[in-house]
């Protein structure tokens, strides 16, 4: 059982949506410290506002580019010298792009998927497991997608990257247990997120939006039982196995009965104006 009182969180993306949500839960439960990284300045000063207004004065944030290994190595040096080890790491930081068929992607779009889903997950766990395996003790969470199982088109791209945190996480998880120890890895696969994130796509049948709070409770939860994968909704879990007992094509006429096939094709997502910037970051 990970235990998050008195424990050093370290939430990517925590200022905002599903993050900025496990970041307080973290702080309600009696996190020692939660340390805050997101790219977007001014929604870290309005969550830590925000949190020091709730009482809690134990919060640090820095803005890093979690895309820029620089930026993710100089932050992690500063929260390694002032604040210690990280115990419980959220790799909550991604974008997504779609609504277009992968020939209309352009080259920046595939390499910043990438980079801050794939690249950026790998460089940040990277910077704080080796004093995890240290002290023996640690936990990782890596919020991938239930596009991690199945085919997303219109959003190729996107599914791709979580493809890509799937695999290597579960990869992580058993070359961590075979360290021995109080090291765990937790890998999240939800479906879509009622955060704005996903604004404008068309939620498939039995599988319904996403509520942020609820979902939010359920890693937590995952975090403190050690669960292995988290699957949201839990009917997910179906999908996995379908797809290892049905012939494809018999799979994909399901999938598309259900919208799965066509849930991105009235994508929007965020406003431009809360999109990730196409700039170098810097320490806060």
């Amino acid at each position: 059982m990970s235990q998050i009182r008195g424990a050093n969180v370290l939430v990517t993306g925590g200022a905002n949506g599903i993050g900025k949500l496990m970041g307080l839960k973290c702080l309600q439960e009696g996190a020692a410290n939660l340390i805050i990284w997101d790219i977007n300045e001014e929604n870290l000063n309005k969550t830590q506002k925000e949190f020091s207004s709730k009482g809690y004065k134990n919060v640090s944030s820095f803005v890093v580019d979690v895309a820029n290994v620089v930026d993710i190595e100089r932050a992690a040096t500063e929260v390694l010298l002032d604040i210690g080890n990280i115990d419980i790491l959220f790799n909550n930081a991604g974008i997504v792009a779609g609504k277009q068929s992968f020939w209309e992607y352009s080259a920046r779009e595939i390499e910043k998927t990438i980079a801050i889903n794939v690249n950026g997950v790998m460089h940040v766990t990277r910077v704080f497991l080796k004093d995890m395996i240290k002290q023996r003790k640690g936990h990782v969470v890596n919020i991938a997608s239930a596009s991690s199982f199945i085919s997303l088109p219109k959003g190729s791209v996107y599914a791709s990257s979580k493809w890509a945190v799937f695999g290597w996480s579960e990869s992580l998880r058993l070359e961590l247990e075979a360290e021995g120890g109080d090291l765990h890895v937790t890998t999240v696969c939800p479906s879509y997120i009622d955060t704005g994130m996903f604004k404008g796509v068309k939620a498939p049948l039995l599988f319904p939006l996403l509520q942020p709070e609820d979902t939010a409770n359920k890693i937590i939860s995952a975090v403190k039982k050690n669960e292995i994968i988290l699957l949201l909704p839990e009917r997910a879990s179906i999908v996995p196995f379908l797809k290892g007992v049905v012939p494809t094509r018999i799979f994909d006429k399901v999938a598309s009965f259900l919208g799965v096939y066509t849930s991105m094709s009235s994508f929007e997502g965020r406003p431009e104006n809360e999109r990730v910037p196409d700039k170098k970051s810097k320490v806060k």
